[in-house]
Formats: structure tokens, C-alpha cells, sequence
């Protein structure tokens, strides 16, 4: 019996040694998670309808049942491993944000919070959640977009995170969330061609100082993969066609799925994106990933018929202004990598 515990710890030890060498997995995810806002009134931003008083009737039984729906997909998501980094968009304010980590099933995560006011007019932000065992921030910034005056332009900003995995190799990561097509396709088409160029120029600062430097970009930029702001203004390229380009778009191959990452009018679009540098897909050491580790997240729970266009939508947490207890009018998009 002692020879055989023996031989038993033995064999988990080396179990346990062998798991330690073999590549981990770093992950992060992108969710917009659609008018996540609290039930205060900020005299400050248009909230005035996510109000108890307000058209929407928001309550904080509905605002629970809101996070504790996302807070179902965070966990979903990332399959056996909670995502190290959540970037998302459409969040109100911190508080929000601290409900979601210490309210919900997360809380057994250790995650902590990147978050800045932006000077969208609805109070309406962008932000960044990490795993603090995972990922340590060495730097952060927000970059304001500028109007056709060269005044700050009132939309939500562009978050920029530089940080080490698991102690080592280090990671730049940009959040986005684009001015959005509401005012019409041609018209707000400028602003988002705006934002890419801005974009693009935070990136060539950072290559020019280290040209393999790391980088992922994710958001919703409201255009799609082959729209002029991010074909050619950003310039990401296709990853299985292109050799030369600097950054390449992870997103191009779900134009060919049957469903996109958002659904308006009957009609898919990829909307939400992952986009990273050559070095992440060339890299013999540290991080690195491949195309197919970007992924839609397409959790069965998240959907419902669409009776009147066919096929499925999103289950949203309004249907116009019908509450609808759901979760999201955008899937949420998933990159894995491995670090060696």
C-alpha cells in the first residue's frame, strides 16, 4: 500500500511538472454589452430614460438581472479559463463596472479596473477588467477623438493599456468603441475614418520604438472588416492573404460565416473585431497566436427566434422599449494566445 501512495504522488508530481512547462493560455475578450448603465440620474449625460422614472422604467432588479446576465457570458466565453483581460464598451461609469466584479460570479476572479469618463454625451464608456494575477498595467492612456474644428469630438474615447503576462513578456492593447452609424452611413463615415487614423498613429509610435512590439486591438468600430476605415485607413490586412502588412485583421474570415457579431434590420455585420500585429503571429517565444484563435462567441443562450426577418437575433435586454430581460445586442468576441 506504501509503494503504491508512493508511486501515486510520484506520478502526479511529474502530472503537476509537466503542466506547469506546457504553454499557458492568455485570453482576452471584447463584449459590448449595450447600455449597461446604474439607476441614478447623472445631471451630467443623457441617462435619463436607464432611470426608474425613465421611458425604459430601469430598476435595480432589472439593473441585477443585467449584470448577472453578463457576468453569465464572461463565464461561458472563456470556456475552462476565465478571460485574463475583459475590454468593453457601453458601460456608464466605475461603479457599474466594481458591481459586475463584486456582485456577481466573477468575484472569484481577482479583476481589477481600468475605467476614465468619457465626454460621450449619453455618459456611455469604454474600459478594461485584468486579471491581477495574470496581467500587471505598467501604463495607460486615453486617447480623445477631435471634430472637424480640432475639438474634442463628444464620443468615447480610445484606451490604451501597456502590461506584462505572467511576469513576463508585455502586451499592448487598444479598446475601442467608433462613432457609431446612427446620423447615417455617409455622414459619420469622416469620424470613423478618423478614429483609424488616430489609431494608426498610436500603433506606429509604439513600432517605432520596439518594431516587435505586441499589440492586440479589439472594439466595436461600427464599420466592417472591408470598410475603407479599417482596410485602408488602419490598413489591417487579411491574415491568409497578405504577408507584408503591419497589422492584420483576425475578423476578415467571419465575413463568410452565416452570422456576424450584430444583427440590424435582418442583416449580420461584424461590427465587433480583433485585429493584432505581425509579431503576435510570428513570435517563437513569449506571446503569440493564430488567426483561428479569434473567435465569435456564439453561446447558445444569448440568441432567440427572429420571428419576423427568420433565422435567430441576439436577446437583447430591450426590444424597443419592451423589456425584455436579455443580454446584448453584440456578441462578444474572443482571442486566445499561448505564452511560451
Amino acid at each position: 500500500m506504501k509503494h503504491f501512495l508512493f508511486c501515486l504522488s510520484l506520478i502526479l508530481v511529474i502530472a503537476k511538472g509537466n503542466a506547469q512547462n506546457s504553454d499557458a493560455e492568455f485570453s482576452i475578450l471584447f463584449y459590448n454589452v449595450e447600455n449597461l448603465f446604474d439607476v441614478r440620474n447623472d445631471s451630467l449625460s443623457n441617462d435619463d430614460e436607464f432611470t426608474p422614472a425613465g421611458e425604459r422604467h430601469w430598476t435595480r432588479k432589472r439593473f441585477d438581472n443585467k449584470i448577472n446576465n453578463i457576468s453569465k457570458v464572461i463565464l461561458s466565453a472563456g470556456g475552462w479559463q476565465m478571460p485574463d483581460l475583459i475590454a468593453l464598451a457601453e458601460i456608464e461609469n466605475r461603479y457599474v463596472l466594481e458591481k459586475l466584479i463584486e456582485d456577481t460570479p466573477l468575484k472569484s476572479t481577482p479583476y481589477k479596473i481600468i475605467h476614465k469618463e468619457s465626454p460621450d454625451p449619453r455618459g456611455i464608456d469604454v474600459a478594461l477588467i485584468y486579471n491581477s494575477e495574470t496581467f500587471y498595467p505598467l501604463d495607460y492612456a486615453y486617447y480623445p477623438l477631435e471634430d472637424k474644428n480640432g475639438g474634442i469630438r463628444k464620443s468615447r474615447e480610445i484606451l490604451y493599456v501597456l502590461g506584462t503576462v505572467n511576469g513576463g513578456d508585455s502586451i499592448h492593447v487598444f479598446v475601442n468603441h467608433w462613432p457609431s452609424r446612427y446620423s447615417g452611413l455617409l455622414e459619420t463615415r469622416p469620424a470613423r475614418q478618423y478614429a483609424a487614423r488616430l489609431l494608426l498613429s498610436k500603433y506606429e509610435e509604439i513600432v517605432l520604438k520596439n518594431e516587435k512590439a505586441k499589440v492586440v486591438i479589439v472594439g466595436d468600430f461600427n464599420d466592417q472588416p472591408t470598410d475603407e476605415s479599417i482596410s485602408q485607413y488602419l490598413g489591417a490586412a487579411d491574415p491568409l492573404n497578405n504577408e507584408s502588412a503591419g497589422l492584420y485583421n483576425l475578423s476578415l474570415p467571419w465575413m463568410n460565416q452565416e452570422e456576424g457579431t450584430i444583427k440590424y434590420q435582418g442583416q449580420w455585420f461584424v461590427f465587433d473585431q480583433i485585429i493584432v500585429s505581425h509579431s503576435l503571429l510570428s513570435a517563437s517565444n513569449g506571446l503569440s497566436t493564430e488567426p483561428e484563435n479569434a473567435t465569435i462567441c456564439k453561446l447558445p443562450f444569448v440568441f432567440e427566434p427572429d420571428e419576423s426577418r427568420g433565422g435567430r437575433k441576439l436577446h437583447r435586454t430591450y426590444t424597443g422599449y419592451r423589456y425584455n430581460g436579455g443580454f446584448s445586442d453584440h456578441l462578444p468576441v474572443l482571442l486566445k494566445m499561448q505564452v511560451r
